[in-house]
């Protein structure tokens, strides 16, 4: 019963992280778009909080999954083809995650020097990570 807790709070605290990171990068377009300084101010004060506020959950979701393959065991973990490859997009997922504060810095200070464009496409980064995700788990093809 225990490690369906752990495996609910993973799914709820990913959901969560997800959400907020769905988000942020829209904001950054809208950011990257405006030319009004009190429009700016505002979107910094939203980016601050969302990303800090979603953190939590990022570290939340690390620590269940983590438990998850403790849990499991080190022979399940080393005869899954599929969960190194997750692993793989969770990692990249978490640099995403962390160059999210390096943008969020930029536009704090007036340094962002990337289109409206750029932050679009960066906006769906999380979405294919996600699927593919998603999939690796439920499939678990490898």
């Amino acid at each position: 019963m225990t490690l369906l807790w752990v495996k609910a709070l993973h799914i709820i605290f990913m959901v969560a992280w997800f959400a907020g990171i769905f988000y942020l990068p829209r904001l950054f377009v809208y950011h990257a778009q405006t030319e009004s300084a009190e429009v700016s101010a505002q979107l910094k004060v939203m980016e601050r909080r969302l990303l800090y506020f979603v953190t939590p959950f990022a570290l939340l979701t690390l620590v269940f999954g983590v438990w998850l393959i403790i849990a499991y065991g080190s022979a399940w973990f080393s005869a899954s083809g599929w969960m190194h490859i997750k692993l793989l997009l969770v990692i990249l997922l978490y640099g995403y995650h962390l160059y999210c504060f390096k943008l969020l810095a930029d536009f704090a200070n007036d340094r962002n020097r990337r289109s409206h464009k750029f932050y679009r496409i960066f906006n769906e980064v999380p979405v294919f990570a996600l699927f593919a995700i998603v999939l690796l788990a439920i499939l678990k093809p490898f």
